[in-house]
């Protein structure tokens, strides 16, 4: 699933390409599971309105339109928003198209339909916190009292909104603290180290385009790069970029977990 660094790229791509474009015309497929909003309703929005920011709310793109309206896209497992013009080849499981005044289309493409494609009158908040806005403070409060695995801690939108198991898994290594560890016996200091950690990779990871390991592109449909740089995970049974230990994979909160067990106590 793209987490925060990809869902920002492709925001910020869509932004350049589309922010001041209108919307003329909408076409949206026969499949009902990627549609949070009635197709009428989607429509009816869309159709006309001009789109004047597109940004990322946790895992979200929001599209920010000039009627007060927001266009919010969630891209589950499998989705990409991308940009393309309207004589190349639509994909298959295209499940939404925007026609521009320029010319140009946004297509919604989703093979496993686990994204949804929502309107909303109301401004979009997102469930938790901001992992690159939250201060050293507020994160340490956000967690010391949590009794679950700071791995599962890390994953709970609730508490912060945007980080998946890919950068949970890193910035845990980077801090030094084996994921299994209760969150609210670590202590401030290995929450501020977790803190720093965490927003240093997150903004890594913007900086080379997101990790491609699995569909994701962005909204041009170019991977990303930061799987490269990954030390832990999808690296199990090779050795630690650290100190040369095999790194092993758990399963904490139903997921497949990475780490060092030397580098991280």
């Amino acid at each position: 699933m793209p987490e925060l660094p990809e869902v920002e790229t492709i925001a910020n791509g869509l932004h350049r390409h589309v922010a001041g474009d209108r919307i003329e015309s909408v076409w949206i497929g026969s499949k009902p599971e990627p549609l949070k909003s009635r197709p009428r309703d989607i429509v009816k929005t869309l159709e006309g309105a001009k789109v004047e920011r597109v940004r990322r709310v946790g895992k979200h793109i929001v599209f920010d339109l000039d009627r007060g309206s927001q266009w919010i896209v969630h891209l589950g497992m499998t989705g990409r928003m991308l940009i393309a013009s309207p004589e190349s080849e639509q994909a298959r499981h295209t499940h939404l198209i925007a026609r521009l005044t320029s010319g140009r289309e946004l297509r919604f493409v989703d093979p496993r339909r686990f994204g949804r494609l929502e309107v909303r009158r109301e401004s979009f908040q997102g469930p938790g916190s901001e992992p690159l806005k939250i201060s050293s403070g507020d994160f340490q409060r956000l967690f010391h009292k949590s009794k679950a695995a700071i791995k599962a801690a890390l994953l709970n939108q609730k508490l912060l909104h945007g980080v998946g198991n890919i950068y949970a898994d890193e910035s845990l290594f980077r801090a030094a603290i084996r994921p299994r560890r209760r969150a609210y016996a670590l202590t401030r200091t290995e929450l501020s180290r977790l803190h720093t950690a965490l927003q240093e990779i997150l903004k890594e990871a913007i900086a080379a385009g997101g990790s491609s390991v699995s569909d994701y592109v962005d909204a041009e449909g170019v991977a990303g790069l930061f799987q490269f740089q990954h030390c832990v995970y999808g690296r199990q049974d090779e050795p630690c970029r650290r100190c040369g230990s095999l790194i092993k994979k758990i399963v904490v909160g139903g997921r497949g977990t990475h780490y060092c067990p030397r580098c991280q106590r």
